[in-house]
């Protein structure tokens, strides 16, 4: 699957990922109906972080469709609201 982090480029994981990602997904999701901004940041990043460690970069010039789109690390609060499904911003 191929994963966009807006404003910063793609990666290719493998669909075995998908778990790890969903349970910090759930996590946000939770933190964002709370209201929790510093949970909300630390999540975010953890989300962030965990699609950079464990998926293969594609090249800059690569202009692949991409299956997941996630918010840039410095996106408001209000602006991933405006991202999410029922399932948060992983379907599953």
């Amino acid at each position: 699957m191929i994963v966009r982090i807006m404003g910063e480029g793609q990666w290719m994981l493998a669909d075995s990922h998908l778990v790890e990602l969903n349970t910090l997904d759930d996590e946000l999701l939770r933190e964002m109906e709370s209201g929790d901004e510093e949970g909300f940041r630390r999540t975010l990043s953890g989300l962030l972080d965990a699609v950079r460690r464990i998926g293969e970069p594609l090249p800059d010039d690569a202009l692949e469709p991409s299956e997941l789109i996630l918010p840039a690390p410095d996106a408001t609060l209000d602006e991933v609201r405006e991202m999410l499904s029922d399932d948060g911003l992983i379907p599953g």
